[in-house]
Order: C-alpha cells, then structure tokens, then sequence
C-alpha cells in the first residue's frame, strides 16, 4: 500500500546508462543539480557517468583510444552524493567547448564537415554504452542540445538514438523558459551585500561609487543587486531608449582599420550614447544631494559595454588595453575587459560640478566572478535539487527527451520541448531581457529616489 512517505517506484525504462556533463561559466548550487539527478539514476539501477569539463572529451574522443575512467570520466554513486548538494564548485569542472558551434542554420545538418564534432560526440557516447544525455548550461548549451537531436533526428534508420534533456544554467538568469536559474538568487545576495557595504561606505565618507555589475545580454543581476543592496540606481540594456541608439563602423584597434565581414563591406555596429545615460544618472545624484544624501551608489550592467562607441572605449581602458583589443566578427568587443565604471563616474563628477558646482568624491568599481562559486542559497540547492531530479523525472519516468526541465511555482516541474525555446529557423536561443513594463523592472524604480521628467 503506497502511502504519502512511499519512496519513488523504481521506473520501467530501457535506460541503463546516462551521461550528464557542465557547460560554460560556473553558477552556485551547480553540484545540487549533478548530486541529484545522479542520487536518483543510481537508486534506480541506472549508472551515471560524469563527464569532466563539458563536451571537451567527448570532442577528442578517437575510435582506437578509449576513453578513460577518471580522465574523460567518472562514475557517479548515489553512496557519494550525499554532502555535495550543498557545496561550492563543480565537482565535474567545466568549459565552453561546444561541438554545434559550425552548425549555423538547419541546412548546416546536412554538412558532414559542419557536423563532424556533433558525429565524434555521438560515437563516443555510444562507445560507452550510453542511452541519454543531460546538458547542464546557459543558451548556448541548450541550442547544441538541440542541435544534437536534430542531427541524431538525421542519421540513418536502425542507428542508435542518444536521448537528450537540457536542464537551463545561468547567474545572468537571461533564460527563456524558467523564472529563474538555480544560482542567480545566490549571486544576488552576494551582489546585495557588496553594494549595501558600499553604501555604509558612502554613508560614512560622503562618497559615490559607480559599480559595474555581470551580466552582458541581460540586467537581471544588476537590477536584483540594487533591488536587494538598496542600490541608488540601477541602469541596464534595457533602459536605452531607442532615441539614444546609434551606429558606427567597427575599427580594428590592433590594426587601427575597418573591420570587413563576409561580404567584405565594413562591419557596422550598434552604439550607445553614453552621456545621455550619465545625464540620466546625474539627475538621480543631484536629487539625492537634494534629499540631503550625500553618497550613493550606482549600478551599471556589463552589457553596456558592448554597445559603447570606440571612442569612449578607449577613454575606458589604457592605451596598451586597447591596442590588445579584439573585435568579434559582429564587431563586439570583449565587455569583461571594458571597466567602463571610472570613465562613468568621472563624468558624472564634472556634470554635477558644473550643474550645482559641487565636487564629488566618486570612484569607479567592478563586480565579476567572485559571484559564479559562493556557497548556495537554501533556495538554489532547491531549485538546483529539482531540476536535477526533473533529468531524472522526464527520462527514467515520463519517457521523453529533447525538452528542458523547468519549474513553475512552488518549484513544479515542467518540460520545455526545444522548439518552443530555440528559434529552429536560425537554431538559436530565444533571449529574456528584463522587460521595462514588467513588475520586477519597476520595482527597482519604486525604491529609487523619484525623478520629474522633462
């Protein structure tokens, strides 16, 4: 008689072997998510292999050398799961290689050489004996999870089908498909910790500070630092209004000439106009002033960075930084490089100077990687612990793959088919930036001293 504290019945599936690796940039309450899904594969007769940094050994696998148990892999036992859940790190290691990188387009599939890493990925896990595989990892990774389907989708009838569910990874929390991504509530309260510190700081010393926070396509851990730390403003992508887009062609620091693209035409490229965002902030510290706050501390997603023209780039970093600068073939430049932050608060220095001649005492400062492997949150090792049972749930029980494992909730689980995730005319991963009507976004405007605008 099965009753409320029955355990989990043991599941009828033909699965007798997964795998399950760690893509990309690390992300607290990584090793609840592995823990998990490897504590109930293995009570249930499945054996796990942890596959080390990423797609990396799959990708050098060679028919005539075997891959190798405690380099390429490591079997995970549900006997020594018990006290990861709640670790820091990645017990598996991690890294960005990525076997779907060539394919480009669903024409790319029928590519043989495009498709070659995807094909070297595939014979090594069937030459372990593999029946599914679980990708852990930001959008990248879910678009070559998807991509790894659909080539499988492809091969000729009879030839074995590898299962495949991706379980969505990132602090930027940039994910379509799940509220929010196991870590960022982590990253979050140490963010919030960092600026309410400054903000004593400031408090004390009668001084400003311009912080630079992660997150390069999206302001979700800039926007939730300042909602949490108590930030003076917080400014993201998502709050430059169309009027202060522009373009400009993308110049080769290195070589001080045109990039050129496919076509061979010059690579143009979108641009921010900067100093309306700083006369944007300068209206909040003068407000403020005249609050009678003399401090504050402002907070700037990354990803502005990407879209500053290339003459305020080389006003942010050194010269010897920006001769070493390297566009990408969209003409982007790396934004962990630009610490935009000291050029921000120089600005505003001067225009507040010259608006109500006061002189400021700011700095600029930049917040990073210190976040990606701070012990969990109660939460995070929750919701990490679910979407790793949820591998489990959807293959071992529900029978289906090609889906992400998402929650609803009170942590709910629901599966995401690929297609309603990855845009399949492109084979790309719908984007989520915080949306400026939404309630979160306006939450952090609630909290902000008000501004009359013109």
């Amino acid at each position: 008689m099965r009753t409320p504290l029955s355990s989990p019945q043991r599941p009828k599936t033909d699965i007798r072997r997964v795998g399950i690796f760690f893509s990309g940039g690390p992300a607290p309450a990584a090793d609840a998510v592995i823990a998990s899904a490897a504590m109930c594969f293995s009570r249930a007769g499945i054996e796990v292999l942890g596959f080390r940094y990423g797609y990396s050994r799959l990708m050098e696998y060679k028919p005539n050398e075997p891959l190798e148990e405690g380099c390429a892999y490591v079997v995970l036992d549900h006997k020594d799961m018990e006290g990861m859940r709640t670790g820091t790190g990645i017990m598996l290691g991690t890294a960005r290689a990525n076997p779907g990188k060539q394919v480009e387009n669903p024409e790319d599939l029928d590519d043989p050489d495009k498709t070659a890493p995807m094909m070297t990925v595939y014979e090594a896990l069937c030459s372990l004996g593999v029946d599914a595989l679980i990708s852990i990892g930001g959008d990248d990774t879910l678009t070559t999870a998807a991509k790894f389907k659909l080539f499988q989708d492809k091969l000729p009838e009879g030839k074995k089908r590898i299962r495949v569910v991706h379980l969505p990874k990132t602090i930027d929390n940039d994910y379509e498909g799940i509220d929010f991504t196991f870590g960022y509530f982590t990253a979050v309260d140490l963010l919030a910790t960092q600026v309410r510190n400054l903000l004593s700081d400031g408090r004390s010393s009668r001084a400003w500070y311009v912080a630079q926070v992660m997150g390069r396509k999206a302001g979700w851990l800039s926007y939730g630092a300042s909602i949490a730390g108590e930030g003076s403003l917080v400014v993201g992508l998502e709050d430059v209004p169309d009027e202060w887009w522009s373009e400009e062609e993308t110049i080769d620091p290195r070589t001080n000439k045109k990039l050129l693209g496919k076509d061979g035409k010059p690579v143009v490229r979108e641009i921010i106009d900067l100093e309306a965002v700083v006369d944007r902030i300068v209206k909040t510290v003068i407000a403020r002033i005249q609050e009678g706050k003399h401090y504050g501390v402002i907070l700037m997603a990354e990803g502005l960075a990407e879209f500053l023209s290339l003459d305020e780039i080389e006003k942010c970093v050194s010269h010897d930084e920006f001769i070493h600068l390297k566009p990408d073939s969209f003409g982007h430049f790396p934004v962990s490089q630009l610490k935009f932050s000291g050029r921000v608060g120089r600005w505003i220095k001067q225009k507040v100077k010259d608006a109500i001649d006061q002189d400021l005492k700011i700095s600029g400062v930049q917040f990073g990687y210190e976040v990606r492997c701070h012990r969990p949150t109660a939460y995070d090792v929750a919701l990490g612990s679910q979407l790793g049972v949820g591998a489990y749930r959807a293959l071992a029980e529900e029978g289906i793959d090609g889906v992400m494992v998402s929650v609803t909730g009170q942590l709910e689980l629901i599966y995401k088919p690929f297609e309603k995730l990855v845009d399949m005319k492109i084979l790309r991963a719908y984007p989520r930036p915080i949306k400026p009507e939404e309630a979160f976004h306006q939450l952090a405007r609630y909290l902000e001293v008000w501004i009359d605008d013109d």
